[in-house]
């Protein structure tokens, strides 16, 4: 499978969920897919947000792998400001 094709499955994975995010002030960016890895950030609300662990492994991790099986782990990178 080419890295494009991995790269759009991953980013309508995080499309489907956006909405939920948004609607409490969030967000989530994509940062880079590696070896069937996924970094991805949260932003807005979602930052620092107690159930950001649970939205990471029952929403974002969940969805990520439904759209691309392939993928092992997805990783959330911190907010660095």
């Amino acid at each position: 499978m080419s890295s494009e094709s991995l790269t759009q499955k991953v980013q309508e994975a995080l499309e489907s969920i956006r909405p939920f995010l948004n609607r409490d002030g969030g967000d989530i960016e994509l940062v880079k897919i590696e070896e069937h890895k996924v970094w991805v950030k949260f932003q807005g609300n979602c930052v620092g947000c107690p159930m950001n662990f649970s939205t990471m492994k029952l929403g974002v991790e969940n969805t990520i792998k439904q759209f691309a099986p392939e993928i092992t782990d997805v990783i959330s990178i911190e907010e660095e400001e």
